[in-house]
């Protein structure tokens, strides 16, 4: 059986068919195993009973901090939660009044959140639209007055502004109603003649960003009354406000604030918190690996635990094994690691008075744990598993990102290693996203063209867990404007390449924060992915294309595109994969939902959806799908239903839909039939009537 429409139901000429709602609605068969089919079958179908463990991946949707687009209001609502006015805001607002701001800082001080917070001041929370940096500015144009924000103004782009460009913009900004906000690297140099629209950010106190997230901590109900004071109690202490002196930056006051309401809640000593706190530094963990560089034991279980946050302590302990022997072998056949002994205490010992006796057992996990910083979290029980789950973490917030990034960018052959061994350990659900997470933070600060390079291998593999990876480290470095264009370059490139697997990578890219951040550019790739004269449609590739449409269907700002794209890919060549494509969404529309029941998907759509949320798009799709011979019967059927069904017949005002399809009937020999074949059936059916 090979790619084709799922299912088509009986058409509405069917005599005998089944009350259309109830099928619609109710009509279900549940299985403990094997597989049930209802109606008729028309083409071919797809089929996977149970997916096999390599594909049992994460499908989770990691919500992007960078956008090209609107900005949902409850992400800027989040990002401004505990907002402190740096020092140059009021030069800022006064500048932002000429409707351009150039907000020049160094990273991580907090100058992204002043923009949001300047910019919603003018607009509200859902009044801000995101922007790619482009490389000559004076080419954009505001399409509407909302407060835009470009974050990390490329040194090309920063090269090409000027008086004259600035000046221009302004004037095309105010007359659309709009502001605009950039924020530029420290390290980028702007021309003298915009010093008019500049601004030097300098981030607000570290100690005013904690104690404002602590009050509002208490305002959400997050703390008792008593146990905001008692954090704000320790926030004042000679011990914290030592620790915020040594770190001037806003995150930092961001995470004393975490630290206290956890203090506050579990009780954990003020000096615990501390100790953790500081154990997340660079420094600290560059400290830990020298002091266990002669042993592979430990090495291996702090990149397992690094690599793969989260995890259950038996794939932990599981990759640890499978790395501890590639480690080892760095010692060379000196010793070195290779002979150290694996217990914990003074290498080589022995039992005073024995020379005999040997440790067959060596040490137990949790030992081994302490031995790196590290323990056990509480059992939890996810939706996802059937089994209990015991994560590890290190002590200290983020000593995992520390220790993977000192690991991977510091030793030579380490990042080596650590791929060689994620491709040769088994696969387990859940890891794609960890890994993937986790490797993405780290190539964000790699520099070279091999950054991207190293991806490459995982990006060609045939199993889908090894493609998810990628795009979650994708999604990862994506968020940090410097490797933007490099990411969009090599999306680009896979999108257009030969090999299927490929191309499935950027559609599993695309369905996540990449395509949710640039829904445009991400419906560009995938109509390159399937730039294919060959037919058949791959599977494997139209349930990655699936899965990122429906995760831009996830968000209704960009459900217009979308539509918009599938009728362009109706209106291809039968037998392309585009065509194939839009062929497989309607009739799944049509008979279910699209995505189909069991598919990887976000947010599933139904044709009534369709017509009752877009009518003037639905009215085009629907037209275009009765004239096209592939999915005329799917979607007839699919219009039977709801007609059938008088609450989804209400919803989607369709004897509006049904008069506008038979003044369309003249022009559309599908549309034609559709509307001949009811108006046969519901004669035969009042004949019969009134017969009896």
């Amino acid at each position: 059986m090979n790619a084709g429409t799922d299912t088509a139901p009986s058409g509405p000429d069917d005599e005998g068919r089944p009350d259309a709602g109830s099928s619609y609605r109710d009509n279900q068969q549940r299985l403990e195993q094997g597989l049930a089919f209802m109606g008729r079958v028309g083409g071919d179908v797809n089929v996977i009973i149970g997916a096999p463990p390599d594909e049992d991946v994460a499908e989770s949707i990691v919500k992007p901090r960078l956008r090209e687009g609107p900005y949902p209001a409850d992400d800027v609502h989040a990002r401004l939660r505990g907002f402190v006015e740096p020092p140059a805001y009021a030069q800022c607002r006064k500048v932002l009044d000429s409707h351009i701001l150039l907000l020049s800082a160094h990273t991580g001080t907090g100058a992204s959140t002043a923009a949001f917070a300047l910019l919603a001041d003018r607009y509200g929370a859902g009044g801000i639209t995101g922007l790619d940096s482009p490389d000559d500015l004076s080419r954009w144009r505001p399409k509407e007055g909302r407060g835009y924000l470009l974050q990390g103004l490329s040194p090309r782009a920063a090269a090409s502004l000027s008086e004259v460009v600035l000046t221009a913009l302004a004037a095309l900004l105010r007359r659309a109603g709009a502001h605009l906000v950039v924020t530029v690297r420290a390290d980028t140099a702007l021309p003298g003649d915009t010093a008019p629209w500049q601004v030097v950010h300098r981030p607000p106190s570290p100690d005013e960003v904690a104690t404002k997230h602590l009050n509002a901590m208490a305002a959400a109900g997050e703390l008792t009354p008593e146990q905001g004071a008692d954090a704000l109690g320790h926030l004042v202490s000679a011990d914290f406000t030592g620790y915020l002196n040594e770190r001037p930056l806003p995150r930092d006051g961001v995470e004393v604030a975490k630290a206290l309401r956890d203090l506050a809640l579990s009780g954990t000593p003020a000096a615990s918190v501390l100790d953790e706190l500081k154990a997340g530094g660079l420094s600290e963990a560059r400290r830990a690996l020298a002091d266990s560089s002669h042993r592979a034991d430990r090495l291996s279980l702090m990149a397992a635990i690094s690599l793969l946050p989260g995890q259950d302590r038996t794939v932990i302990e599981e990759f640890s094994a499978m790395l501890r022997p590639r480690i080892d072998e760095r010692g060379g056949p000196a010793g070195g690691m290779a002979r150290q002994p694996e217990h914990i205490g003074t290498p080589g010992a022995l039992p005073e008075g024995s020379h005999t006796r040997r440790d067959v057992l060596g040490p137990a996990f949790e030992d081994r744990l302490t031995a790196v910083g590290a323990h056990s979290l509480p059992l939890r029980f996810g939706t996802a598993q059937r089994y209990p789950v015991q994560p590890v973490a290190f002590s200290g917030r983020h000593r995992s990102e520390a220790l993977l990034r000192c690991l991977w960018l510091d030793y030579e052959g380490m990042a080596g290693l650590l791929w060689k061994t994620l491709d040769e350990a088994p696969h387990h659900s859940g890891i794609e996203l960890a890994a993937g997470q986790a490797i993405g933070k780290v190539l964000a600060h790699a520099t070279g063209p091999g950054t991207l390079r190293q991806l490459h291998f995982f990006a060609t593999s045939d199993k889908r867990w090894r493609r998810r990876l990628v795009a979650y480290a994708l999604g990862e470095m994506v968020q940090h404007p410097a490797l933007t264009g490099a990411v969009r370059d090599q999306l680009r490139q896979w999108s257009r390449a030969a090999p299927v697997p490929l191309r499935c990578t950027v559609a599993e890219t695309c369905a996540g924060s990449y395509g949710l951040a640039r829904p445009a550019r991400a419906l560009k790739l995938l109509d390159a992915v399937l730039d294919k004269p060959d037919p058949p449609l791959e599977p494997n590739l139209r349930s990655a294309v699936s899965f990122a449409l429906s995760t831009l269907l996830s968000e209704d700002a960009h459900h217009a595109l979308v539509f918009d794209q599938l009728r362009e890919w109706q209106g291809a060549d039968p037998g392309t994969p585009r065509h194939a494509l839009a062929v497989h969404v309607l009739a799944s529309m049509s008979s279910a939902a699209f995505p189909l029941p069991g598919a990887p998907g976000v947010r599933r759509v139904r044709l009534a959806d369709l017509l009752a949320d877009h009518p003037a798009r639905a009215f085009d799709l629907v037209v275009a799908a009765l004239d096209d011979p592939a999915t005329h019967e799917a979607t007839a059927t699919g219009l039977s239903l709801i007609e059938s069904d008088p609450d989804l017949r209400h919803r989607t005002g369709f004897p509006r839909f049904l008069a506008a399809l038979s003044g369309a009937a003249r022009n559309h020999r599908g549309v034609l039939r559709f509307v001949l074949r009811r108006h046969r059936v519901h004669t035969a059916s009042s004949a019969e009537g009134f017969a009896s």
